[in-house]
């Protein structure tokens, strides 16, 4: 075996150089969705206080309603936003897109923090915030694809799903940063300096992390396949057209894997929170401890489940999730009906089914598609289902209880999209250890080299 300088051989340059590379990945594509989620947590978990400021009206319900809702329309221009960034990520490179993003979802979450309530303004208050959340769902739209295409190209072919791994950890993160905030600035402030100014606080604090991610993302390089490309030459000139056209089984199987994360994703770690209120009757003080639970139970597992994917395979770890979120939803809804011990244990159980599925999700989605329309492909997949079933699980949850009567809607409502998810797994091969650059990606030629058989 070779050696290098002081003893060290060949391959603990390399072990440690991968190591140092993947550490500055994570770091620049975590930091990015640690930002975005921290926001869409705050938002989340305050509200009600934002109706109260931005939509006063006699009856909260139709305050909350109307929360909830700019909480999905949001959602529903991030589709746009993956189609723009998605492509541009595929054409011009991953890092330029990152840096971009970030940029603008920073500048509106700052907006958003700045802004005048109705009590100064009137109705411009609300009209206004629904357009800064929509800047802020059309950067997002931009987000994932760009930072999971940049984490899966960037991570050791070996440690790819613990790699991509970071990326959930970094939402999770977000999360409980929000989940902490709000906890502290419930049990520091009364209601009315909450309403007056308390609220702002989270907003604040998101814009600079922004600059701070902005400078991570401008000082990277890009991905060693996607300078692959440009080096050959073959970067798509219509990557989404491409996707479409030839890519339209991945695309379909990559929106069943992100359907089976959204719906539960935002069922536990946002909804929970207000259920718990509304129709459990626990203190808004303990659902939130019960969701920064949940988040710390997952920054333990995500990574390790990831690894797992790593040395057993994506399928087997996923497949497992779904499964047991088929048989244990609408048990564990039932479970929290016994009081606050049955709420936790049954917060918890769903946590474990989540981290499993989010540790494996998105480094399988990664490696179906080829890299010439990866973040493309991740990107409309990803904002697609967002949109029509993640933004809109609030408001759904809150509509139907009360059109129902029961509280246990919630827990159908999971195993449906536990058993989509299912079905989009059972039709993937495996792929963990698979290449990611293929054939087509350097010399534009037509390929369809199966994800996993190109290892």
């Amino acid at each position: 075996m070779r050696t290098c300088n002081r003893g060290a051989t060949t391959t603990d340059v390399e072990v440690t150089t991968d190591v140092i590379s993947l550490r500055r990945s994570v770091a620049a594509g975590a930091v990015g969705v640690f930002v975005h989620w921290f926001d869409w947590a705050a938002y989340a978990y305050l509200a009600g206080t934002v109706a109260t400021v931005f939509f006063p009206s006699e009856d909260s319900t139709t305050g909350l309603l109307a929360v909830f809702g700019v909480f999905a329309v949001s959602f529903g221009i991030r589709p746009v936003g993956a189609l723009v960034f998605g492509s541009l990520g595929d054409r011009i490179g991953r890092k330029r897109t990152l840096s971009l993003v970030i940029f603008t979802m920073s500048g509106a979450t700052l907006a958003i923090g700045l802004l005048p309530g109705y009590a100064s303004i009137g109705i411009a208050a609300p009209v206004v915030l629904v357009i800064l959340r929509l800047v802020q769902g059309f950067a997002a739209g931009g987000e994932f694809g760009s930072a999971a295409s940049f984490l899966a190209e960037s991570a050791p072919r070996r440690r790819r799903g613990f790699g991509v791994s970071w990326l959930e950890v970094g939402s999770l993160l977000g999360f409980l940063a929000g989940s902490f905030v709000f906890l502290l600035l419930s049990t520091v402030l009364d209601e009315s300096q909450l309403t007056s100014w308390g609220w702002r606080t989270p907003f604040l604090i998101a814009a600079p992390l922004g600059v701070i991610g902005f400078i991570i993302r401008t000082k990277i390089e890009d991905t060693p396949e996607y300078r692959a490309m440009e080096a050959n030459d073959t970067a798509p000139r219509s990557p989404v057209r491409e996707l479409l056209r030839s890519r339209k089984r991945e695309l379909l199987q990559a929106t069943g894997l992100m359907t089976a994360m959204h719906v539960p994703f935002y069922a536990v770690l946002t909804y929970l929170v207000t259920y718990e209120t509304d129709h459990l009757g626990h203190s808004a003080d303990s659902a939130a401890l019960l969701s920064t639970a949940i988040s710390l139970l997952g920054l333990a597992l995500v990574p390790l489940f990831g690894l797992l994917s790593d040395r057993v395979g994506r399928k087997p770890v996923f497949v497992g999730a779904t499964a047991a979120l088929f048989v244990v939803a609408t048990p564990a809804f039932l479970l929290m009906r016994t009081g606050l011990a049955g709420t936790w244990a049954a917060g918890l159980l769903l946590g474990v089914i989540l981290a499993a599925i989010l540790g494996t999700y998105a480094v399988w989605s990664a490696e179906v598609f080829p890299t010439r329309t990866r973040q493309s492909g991740l990107s409309i997949s990803y904002n697609l289902t967002a949109a029509l079933f993640a933004g809109t699980v609030p408001y759904l949850m809150t509509m139907l209880i009360s059109a129902t009567g029961s509280t246990l809607v919630p827990g159908p409502y999971l195993m449906v999209f536990a058993a989509g998810g299912l079905v989009a797994a059972l039709s993937l091969r495996e792929t963990a250890g698979s290449t990611l650059l293929r054939p087509e990606d350097v010399s534009d030629l037509p390929s369809r080299t199966p994800p996993g058989e190109a290892a």
